[in-house]
Order: C-alpha cells, then structure tokens, then sequence
C-alpha cells in the first residue's frame, strides 16, 4: 500500500481580477441568492414555529446560526452578543429536545431568541459584502473541521 502524500494543490482563480471585484460588492445587491437564502431560512423557522419542522429546517437554521455568530465574531454586530448567544442556546435546546422523535417544539423564548437572531441575520446580509460571507463561511468549516462546535441533532448514544 502506498503511502498518502501530504502535497494538495492549491486551488486555481481562472479570473481573480473578477473574484476581487466580487469580493467587493455587497451581498444584497446579488438579488435572488440573499433572497432566496433569506426565504429558505424564514420559511425553516416558520415551520418550526408552527411545529411542523423536520431535520431539513433544522439544519437550515443551524446553517443561519453559524454564519451569524461568524459574522458576529468577525464584527458585525458586536452589540448583539447576547442575542447571538440566546440564539444558540435556544437552537440547541430545540434539537437536542427533539433529536430521537424528529418532534421539533418551541418554548416562548426559543421563539423570541430564534425570531431575534433571525433579524440579525438578516440585517448582517444588508451590511455585509460577498468577501464577508465568504470568510464567514470558512470559518464555520474551519470550526467544524476543528470539531469545536457543539453537535446538536445527533443520535442519543446508549
């Protein structure tokens, strides 16, 4: 069996002169992919708020979460840190509730949490640029990868 070689090539820009210009425009000037991103992420609390959430809106809104406390750590809207946080902890509380019964139920302030964290998110896609996202983004894969984020929907190991 041969060895594994430790040597990963780089990914190759075929235009960095656009990727940079990009980069700088501001995410909600790309229309229907803030939109889209915006109605998918209503559309998984809004199921959850009516108790009609699956795994999917779950993971939706586990996705939202994360880009929000990325921003939030890469400063946008540092004001907000105990709404960040109130978001998480009302997110996990929700999934590990419901991870065995697939039943996703809210208290009244997970909802409020959530419906918080929600705003913020959507005020954060306002501000921010594309580059932004984009480093928001590695650094919830980094995190992930790092293992250093809290596992919520998983199986109960028994």
């Amino acid at each position: 069996m041969r060895k594994r070689s430790k040597y990963h090539p780089k990914p190759v820009l075929l235009n960095p002169v656009g990727y940079v210009l990009e980069g700088l425009e501001p995410v909600r000037s790309h229309g229907s992919h803030a939109t889209d991103l915006k109605i998918k992420n209503h559309l998984a609390l809004t199921n959850l708020t009516h108790g009609e959430a699956t795994r999917y809106d779950i993971e939706v809104l586990i996705n939202m979460v994360n880009v929000v406390e990325a921003l939030y750590r890469l400063g946008f809207g540092k004001e907000y840190a105990e709404e960040v946080k109130a978001g998480l902890d009302a997110l996990h509380a929700v999934a590990v509730r419901g991870r065995d019964t697939n039943r996703f139920i809210l208290k009244a302030a997970e909802m409020r949490a959530l419906n918080e964290i929600s705003e913020l998110h959507d005020a954060q896609l306002e501000v921010i640029t594309v580059r932004d996202l984009d480093q928001a983004v590695k650094l919830v894969k980094k995190e992930l990868q790092a293992k250093k984020m809290r596992t919520i929907v998983g199986k109960k190991s028994t």
